[in-house]
């Protein structure tokens, strides 16, 4: 699937005397804004521009590339616990997976992302593309809210969830959600929880 500028290829190589024409599906905008001021210009996206300031990942988000950032609004944010929010922000390494995660290495419009697709992110682990009817998924999910927002140096993808990747997780968040939830179950009976986060 070829796009430009987001626009689907419909027909390509129509010849005339005097060039080319290749027919798309919409009307190509003017694209001026950087990532990074598309984060800071979308009152959706308060939160992430907090932690892409934080991060010291603004420079990356407003330099020249092709990049896409599925950015998580400030409903992405509110959904995880205030705790676990607070800790991956006081916590700059683990912030930085947290936000590399949502990068991946090349701009993907939403017209080529096909199902089955496994993308790679910036932080190096990677994230399965589907489809459920005719929303997008990730990981299984359709949690992309709003899609194909045009940048010079990529797109953004708006996502109403949190992914966060196992590195920006304490043990004890691991360890819930795997087969030794129980386990984790005894470790706060005893009042040993702390030492798992």
């Amino acid at each position: 699937i070829v796009t430009v500028n987001c626009a689907r290829l419909l027909k390509a190589d129509h010849h005339a005397t005097n060039g080319v024409v290749h027919v798309i599906d919409k009307v190509i905008a003017t694209t001026t804004n950087t990532i990074q001021q598309v984060i800071e210009t979308e009152d959706s996206l308060e939160t992430l521009r907090t932690a892409v300031a934080a991060s010291d990942l603004s420079s990356l988000l407003e330099s020249e590339g092709q990049y896409t950032l599925l950015a998580p609004t400030n409903e992405a944010f509110e959904k995880i616990p205030r705790e676990t929010l607070n800790r991956i922000l006081g916590d700059p390494e683990a912030l930085r997976d947290l936000l590399n995660h949502h990068i991946l290495k090349s701009a993907m419009c939403a017209e080529a992302i096909i199902a089955g697709l496994t993308m790679e992110t910036l932080e190096g682990t990677t994230l399965d593309v589907g489809c459920s009817g005719e929303e997008l998924t990730l990981n299984g999910k359709p949690i992309i809210a709003n899609k194909d927002v045009l940048a010079t140096n990529g797109v953004v993808h708006f996502v109403n969830e949190l992914l966060i990747p196992d590195s920006a997780k304490t043990v004890f968040e691991l360890a819930q959600e795997s087969e030794v939830s129980k386990s984790t179950d005894l470790f706060r009976q005893a009042g040993l929880s702390s030492h798992l986060t």
